[in-house]
């Protein structure tokens, strides 16, 4: 569809009306608290409060990483923060992260607690805190944290740009679509381009910069975000592929996609996590023990 209607933008914009599409009812100009309600705190240091969007699998991801790395101090509560009926507003929420996104990060470990915002951030700092996923020095460093900062400068494109005018727009107009169809493809090119030659992002060790993009472009290319496969022509994409298909395959990760997961197949979803158990006991409750 092409669109003919030519919008002339008016001298001050003003919001006097929805702007449409699936998220509509949660976009508004205008930032702060709708409501009041403090964040339930669990047993565990680390308090995560977040959904299994991309963004929030990052998190999980490198938590269960951790984990499974031996570092039991990283131990957490997941709590579920739904964003479509605003949970992400309420006073609790925007105390944690201002800007009133998922994921939000509270480390409870020192004399004060220490809030973390915003996804990339928090997988820095989990590294940092930890000594685990990202070099310490040198190339290898510099060359983890340009991959981190890509993916969250890139990753609006594909989120925000095409998945909203392709997925979740109210209607379907060709330039949007062409525009970020193009950036996303050329994004694809970038990583194709670079995993032809590494294994992964940073070379031949996993890090935070596969954490931070696997959940969106793995995602992607395995069919998993807009139903835009065929669309985007991925299977071209073969060293992405193969590279998802890699970090698919490790156990953290299939335990970090399921963390604060309220949709898809049963067995993949676990709206909250507060123990290591909970994964076994989910998998109990599936078959019925």
């Amino acid at each position: 569809m092409t669109d003919n209607t030519e919008y002339t933008p008016p001298a001050v914009w003003t919001w006097n009306k929805d702007s449409g599409g699936q998220f509509a009812s949660i976009n508004r100009p205008i930032a702060g608290p709708t409501h009041d309600k403090d964040l339930p705190v669990g047993k565990h240091p680390l308090q995560l409060y977040s959904l299994a969007t991309p963004n929030g699998v990052k998190v999980t991801l490198m938590l269960e990483e951790l984990l499974e790395k031996g570092h039991t101090g990283a131990e957490y509560d997941a709590w579920l923060i739904k964003i479509g009926d605003g949970d992400q507003f309420s006073s609790g929420f925007v105390d944690a992260n201002p800007n009133s996104k998922i994921p939000a990060l509270v480390d409870h470990s020192g004399e004060a607690p220490q809030r973390v915002f915003e996804s990339g951030s928090i997988l820095l700092y989990l590294a940092e805190k930890f000594g685990a996923f990202l070099p310490t020095e040198g190339a290898a460093r510099s060359e983890a944290l340009s991959w981190l900062f890509w993916q969250m400068g890139s990753a609006p494109y594909l989120g925000g740009g095409f998945g909203h005018f392709y997925a979740y727009a109210p209607e379907k107009f060709e330039y949007p679509i062409d525009r970020f169809t193009m950036e996303v493809k050329r994004q694809l090119d970038v990583l194709n381009r670079h995993l032809e030659g590494n294994e992964y992002m940073a070379g031949k060790d996993y890090t935070i910069a596969d954490m931070a993009i696997w959940p969106w472009y793995g995602g992607l290319v395995r069919g998993l975000l807009y139903n835009a496969g065929e669309f985007l022509d991925v299977k071209s994409y073969t060293h992405v592929i193969r590279w998802a298909e890699q970090i698919n395959k490790r156990p953290a990760s299939k335990r970090g996609r399921m963390v604060n997961r309220t949709w898809g197949e049963p067995h993949e979803q676990l709206p909250e996590r507060h123990d290591a158990s909970d994964f076994e006991t989910k998998v109990q409750a599936d078959a019925g023990e």
